[in-house]
């Protein structure tokens, strides 16, 4: 895990015009994606399978879970030290290491996208990282967020961020936001691990 300083972050949701900033305390973000195989990001998992897995590796780590369940509902102790997913301005801020910009490098360096993957996800590491020492934050998988996308529109559907390996280069950006509902496993979709800070 990385330590990710404090910071604010700007968000925008081009599709309703808005803009919005947050302010983050200090957090921790996975070095990779979570992976599978050959250290290959884990993918075809549902949101609600994020969260599972989030706490089933708490409890492997013996750190208190951070979500309590109950049904279709999730709740998230921000205070619990255990692993979680990031929110979509903590996953934003640390995918160009808190300097807003759409890319944190050359397309080519950083990311394994529609141009270079030859259609599948490879090993994690083997592009260049931000200046966080972040790999893979562009391209090869997206990544799910906890954050919903628009509940007055969409409901319970939840943001994914990051691009992935079939992705052309226009959507493997910072700010690109996507969205699908929470039950759903997409083949290209995956997670990294976030925690609260230690010291918050």
């Amino acid at each position: 895990m990385v330590d990710i300083p404090a910071g604010t972050i700007a968000l925008r949701d081009d599709r309703l015009g808005t803009r919005w900033q947050v302010s983050l305390p200090a957090f921790r973000l996975a070095r990779y994606p979570v992976v599978g195989g050959r250290d290959v990001p884990l993918t075809g998992i549902s949101w609600y399978d994020a969260i599972a897995l989030c706490n089933e590796l708490s409890a492997e780590a013996a750190l208190p879970a951070a979500y309590v369940v109950d049904g279709l509902e999730v709740a998230c102790d921000w205070t619990a030290s255990g692993y979680r997913l990031p929110t979509e301005a903590e996953w934003q801020y640390a995918c160009t290491a808190g300097v807003p910009a759409y890319r944190y490098g050359p397309l080519e360096d950083i990311a394994w996208y529609a141009g270079n993957s030859d259609g599948v996800a490879h090993p994690v590491g083997l592009k260049a990282p931000n200046a966080w020492g972040l790999h893979d934050m562009l391209g090869n998988v997206w990544e799910w967020c906890w954050d919903l996308y628009d509940q007055a529109t969409y409901g319970s559907y939840r943001i994914f961020r990051g691009g992935g390996h079939a992705d052309p280069p226009r959507s493997v950006g910072s700010t690109v936001r996507r969205r699908s509902h929470p039950t759903f496993a997409i083949e290209d979709l995956g997670l990294r691990l976030a925690q609260s800070s230690r010291t918050a």
